[in-house]
């Protein structure tokens, strides 16, 4: 067909469209100059070739899921003959890492003695270590970022005086430390979190003051026990990057879904991945160490206020994350309650990590092992291998108080924040000797020390405030 000239044709929407042109924000743009170059005389194919140099980049193709039997998966965890309740968790277990592994950025995974699942199918569970390829997963890390253990040596002090001044040092439940009652934040950190894009976020910096000193709820805790190598006291205690770290965790998921929706749409959504190599990738790295560095610390501030107020003569002190991104050759390891088993997986590593099991248990002070088969982790602690309230449901008849006292016989246990929280007795958690056990049968770490349990402050499951503000007003 000859071409016609322009100035007799009407060019419309639809002749763009047969021009192989796309709707979208360019195309009303498009559309001008070609009815304005038909006005001037310009033929039809002179037009179509002048508006194919305008045509947009294709989107690039998006990445399909994996296959699970195509992704290396190692389970490091057995079922004793006989409990349902661990073959039921490590069957939910291998089902959402089977969904995890699909998420096409993962390299390998691998799941520890701990494990239980964390959220609705294909979320990384408790226990689980994920290798990614050029990607930071926020989800895979979660909103308690760098949730870690610190111990400190308080050397031959009374363990009494050690738990009594801890209690005035810290700070369990929601929120923060008011006015007048708060730990100074080194001016240098919070000059670094103004600096990056994500932590300078108003709320993640007020919160930065506020919750430093704090250690939030849930199975956060401050345990107070004597060393079995040397008789002396130690403190440990357990807890994240309180409301910066939630707070930067949901933005990083926000940004990550953006990269989700552009690169791979069949990806779940909690599995939604930030590319490490772009300048949002390099930011929320950069924003991941900072949140260490306050969470390390927040666990200092508590230490050394208890050092002071208890008259402690301290020795030693180490801590590790146990939920966190180690970067390790060039992959990401995600490790979601698994606790680093290679000596220099960051510049302060001493070499030794803690493993707490649940308050009537010792704390395992341990050198990892670094096993291949566990991509370099061992467990972080217990586990659970059921819900807090299928736990409150077992428990029938009996009170809280009268679980507490049979589970913690002869142990000083405290609730600071708020009533006793059955849900984190020792009842709750997989049984501690099961969990040692594994420890050595597949070789994830030797266990050098036990800090045997004088006692604990635990923080407990407390509802936000205005929970019970809605509570009190439905009673008036």
């Amino acid at each position: 067909m000859e071409d016609e000239d322009m100035t007799q044709i009407e060019i419309t929407g639809e002749t763009l469209k047969d021009w192989g042109h796309i709707p979208g924000k360019d195309f009303r743009r498009l559309l001008e100059i070609a009815q304005a170059a038909a006005a001037a005389g310009y033929a039809a194919d002179q037009i179509r070739a002048k508006l194919e140099g305008m045509k947009p980049p294709p989107p690039p193709p998006t990445l399909p899921l994996q296959k699970a039997g195509d992704v290396p998966l190692t389970f490091n965890i057995e079922v004793t003959e006989g409990n349902a309740d661990e073959a039921k968790n490590l069957e939910d277990v291998r089902e959402t890492m089977k969904a995890v592994v699909r998420t096409p950025t993962v390299a390998s995974a691998a799941v520890m003695p701990d494990a239980c699942p964390a959220g609705p199918m294909g979320t990384i569970p408790v226990g689980g270590v994920v290798a990614a390829k050029n990607a930071i997963h926020p989800g895979m890390h979660s909103a308690d970022i760098c949730c870690s253990v610190m111990m400190t040596d308080m050397g031959d002090i009374d363990p009494k005086a050690v738990l009594d001044a801890a209690e005035k040092a810290t700070h369990f439940g929601p929120g923060g430390r008011p006015n007048g009652k708060r730990y100074t934040l080194s001016q240098k950190l919070m000059d670094a979190f103004r600096e990056n894009r994500f932590l300078q976020n108003p709320k993640i910096q007020r919160m930065a003051v506020e919750h430093l000193g704090t250690q939030g709820d849930g199975n956060h805790f401050l345990f107070v026990g004597k060393s079995r190598n040397t008789g002396r006291t130690a403190v440990v205690t357990h807890h994240g990057s309180r409301g910066p770290g939630a707070v930067l965790y949901k933005l990083g998921m926000e940004v990550a879904e953006k990269y989700r929706r552009k690169l791979s749409p069949d990806t779940l959504k909690q599995n939604a991945w930030i590319p490490a190599d772009t300048e949002d990738g390099r930011d929320y790295w950069e924003a991941l160490q900072l949140i260490r560095k306050w969470t390390k610390a927040n666990h200092n501030a508590i230490h050394q206020a208890t050092v002071e107020m208890s008259g402690a003569q301290p020795g030693e002190r180490f801590w590790n994350e146990h939920n966190f991104v180690f970067k390790r050759g060039d992959l990401y390891y995600h490790g979601k309650g698994a606790t680093p088993a290679w000596g220099d997986y960051a510049a302060d590593a001493t070499g030794l990590t803690l493993i707490p099991l649940n308050m009537a248990e010792p704390v395992l002070v341990v050198r990892g092992s670094d096993a291949d088969h566990a991509l370099g982790f061992s467990p972080h602690g217990a586990g659970r291998n059921f819900s807090r309230s299928e736990h409150k449901r077992r428990m029938g008849e009996m009170t809280a108080q009268e679980a507490l006292e049979a589970e913690t016989k002869g142990l000083d246990v405290r609730f600071p924040a708020g009533p006793i929280d059955a849900s984190e007795l020792p009842s709750s958690y997989k049984n501690a000797a099961n969990v040692v056990r594994q420890i050595g049968t597949f070789d994830l770490a030797e266990i050098v020390d036990y800090i045997d349990p004088y006692g604990c402050m635990m923080a407990g499951d407390i509802p936000p405030f205005w929970k019970d503000k809605k509570k009190r007003k439905g009673r008036r």
